[in-house]
């Protein structure tokens, strides 16, 4: 079993991509490097004997090595799962899903001294924490009731509850495709397996499809059911929309899992609990458009989702400009998405979304199209939606934007090679492997021939050898034998050269503040807000927005790195301004020391992905990170980020 410090330190070695020194390290976990270093030799002798070694380079960092899948997974499994003892958090952010989950588990008070103790914290500081766990809960419509001594329980209804305990609970222990679970809990394994088999078999014969991910959900929700039913709490009503329910295939289905659950685990469901299961059924079964043609597309959605697609790609066209609206596809697929999607905003139900993190950090301008979608939502129907389900809408934003970028017009490229045909055959045939979706290969002609090019019919040069005369169009200069460094300098002219020069060069002194003390994101806001009010950047109204969009969904993108900014367009001119922190801050359950406050120009016609291009160079780069965290004058950062 890890003991928590070194099983947190072993945690962060999981998560790097790359080296991450002792430094970073001290700074995630708050301690010192020292102890850091003393921590790494203890979990470095625990891992040779469980598949996996410690790597370490000298004024690099260290890196976690696996030698045996097998062997780390059952060491893994061994500390964090069926240990007793809980890696304790450390940020706020943890601390209240600890709180949370503290609180789903037991019927009992639950006093305020006990968690301090558990979680080596002050009174005061769970008090704190308790007010963003009462905002959390409330999306749930429940609420922390005060008991006597200090005490507290949750109070709300019974299929609130459950929904609450799917996510806290249960689904934040969810893998991709296999379901894990806590013994003491939920259910016994072998109850986990027959609940995941008697469901697949009944699907089957009603032709009913889900998706890996609703699988699991349904599983752990009759799983919670079964607990919940076994220990005497039954959902004692129904909301009225659900009336119709029993109409449904649905329902049929339903009604049938729960008999044979009955059967086998000797569980007895009352009627309100099949309607339960028949809502989790209609909210996550998979449609898919590729069996359908536009007409039947058309024809098997109502015309309410069908004038609500269309109102969301309208306003995220207004808003981002991505230019998408007219996708087929696009349309087809959001509408599709919808259908199924409505009935989990109306009964609150939440569908885990194990790829948030990932969407959140590679997809910022779809998951951006999908915060759009979200107050569309908002707007026509009141319901709020969460982070989980605005990554599922990125998703289809992310395609589009992909095929956009695939049917975009490619470049027409002439190669001009000094050293005869086969070299310049060698290098045509090569480029128009590689750059098929991107490249038009012309032809390829000799040095001396540069001037006879009818430079109308091409937009750019690839030369093995320098062109000195002044031609009208972009020459890139490469090797005849293709290396690293030549399809860098071919990618950098492709796709965002001139956006990260662009962006590089409106960098301003006057928006860059270094090494700053601030310990919350409110301070952060309230700062930079004076800052640029100062300036006259930005009106009064401005840090609302930068607020609301952060209420959505927290914009800590991984990496230590944060991207606060409003939910529409507010300012007549593009800027980011740049802070970084003498420490690490808890934001939205995440630490971040790095933030870059973005605002797009009202009414721009440029492409908004352009600025995020520049960013996710540095979000990819923890080095870049560090190095930028130690600056501490203008010209060290400009000579640091990346250009």
């Amino acid at each position: 079993m890890l003991e928590n410090r070194t099983g947190n330190l072993l945690k962060q070695l999981m998560a790097a991509e790359d080296l991450i020194t002792s430094e970073q390290l001290s700074k995630v976990l708050h301690v010192t490097s020292r102890t850091v270093r003393n921590d790494m030799k203890e979990l470095e002798s625990l891992l040779a004997a469980n598949g996996a070694k410690i790597k370490s380079v000298r004024g690099q960092g260290y890196q976690l090595m696996i030698e045996s899948d097998q062997l780390f997974r059952n060491f893994l499994k061994e500390s964090f799962h069926e240990g007793k003892d809980e890696i304790i958090p450390t940020l706020k952010g943890g601390r209240v899903h600890y709180i949370i989950n503290r609180l789903l588990l037991t019927d009992k008070n639950l006093k305020l001294e006990d968690l301090a103790d558990e979680l080596f914290i002050s009174k005061s500081t769970i008090q704190n924490d308790l007010k963003e766990v009462k905002e959390l809960l409330k999306s749930y419509d429940l609420k922390v009731e005060k008991t006597g001594n200090s005490g507290m329980r949750l109070k709300g209804e019974e299929v609130n509850l459950r929904f609450c305990m799917s996510e806290y609970l249960f689904n934040r222990k969810l893998d991709h495709t296999e379901l894990t679970y806590d013994p003491a809990a939920l259910l016994l394994n072998e109850e986990l397996t027959a609940i995941r088999t008697i469901i697949l078999e009944q699907i089957r014969i009603a032709a009913i499809t889900l998706s890996d991910i609703s699988l699991n959900n349904l599983v752990v929700h009759i799983a919670i059911a079964c607990k919940r039913i076994r220990e005497g709490n039954y959902i004692s009503a129904i909301p009225k929309e659900t009336n119709d329910i029993t109409d449904e295939k649905e329902y049929t289905v339903s009604k049938k899992i729960v008999k044979t659950i009955e059967n086998t685990l000797h569980v007895e469901f009352p009627e309100t609990e099949v309607a339960y299961i028949a809502i989790h059924l209609l909210g996550t079964k998979l449609l898919s458009h590729h069996a359908l043609t536009d007409g039947e597309v058309l024809d098997f959605i109502d015309e309410r989702i069908l004038g609500l697609t269309t109102n969301i790609l309208d306003e995220v066209e207004h808003k981002m400009n991505l230019q998408i609206d007219k996708d087929k596809e696009l349309f087809t697929g959001l509408s599709l998405h919808l259908k199924p999607a409505i009935n989990r905003f109306r009964y609150k139900m939440n569908l885990r979304n194990p790829l948030l993190d990932d969407i959140k950090s590679n997809y910022p301008i779809p998951f951006e199209a999908g915060v759009v979608t979200a107050g569309v939502i908002k707007k026509e129907l009141g319901y709020d939606i969460h982070e989980n389900e605005i990554a599922f809408l990125a998703l289809h934003f992310g395609a589009a934007m992909e095929r956009k970028k695939v049917s975009s017009k490619k470049k027409r490229c002439m190669i001009v090679c000094a050293s005869g045909v086969g070299s310049a055959n060698l290098l045509y045939y090569k480029l128009k492997s590689q750059y098929s979706s991107e490249l038009e290969m012309i032809g390829t002609t000799e040095l001396y021939k540069v001037k006879e090019i009818n430079f109308n019919e091409i937009d750019l040069i690839i030369s093995t050898i320098p062109i000195k005369e002044d031609i009208q169009v972009p020459v890139i200069e490469v090797n005849t034998i293709l290396g690293d460094r030549d399809f860098a300098k071919i990618n950098g002219a492709l796709y965002s050269k001139k956006a990260k020069t662009s962006a590089y060069s409106s960098i301003r002194e006057e928006l860059v503040y270094l090494q700053k003390p601030f310990e919350t994101k409110e301070e952060i806001f309230a700062f930079l807000e004076a800052e640029l009010l100062s300036l006259e950047l930005i009106n009064s109204s401005f840090m609302d927005h930068v607020r609301e969009r952060e209420n959505v969904s927290p914009t800590c993108f991984g990496n230590m790195v944060a991207i606060p900014h409003p939910n529409t367009p507010q300012t007549d001119k593009t800027f980011w301004a740049f802070c970084t922190l003498q420490k690490p801050i808890d934001w939205g359950g995440k630490s971040v020391q790095f933030i870059c406050l973005l605002s797009v120009q009202k009414n721009s016609t440029g492409d908004f992905q352009e600025l995020y291009d520049v960013l996710g160079d540095v979000l990819d780069s923890p080095t870049i990170i560090q190095q930028l965290l130690k600056c501490k004058s203008f010209s060290e950062f400009k000579s640091v980020f990346p250009s």
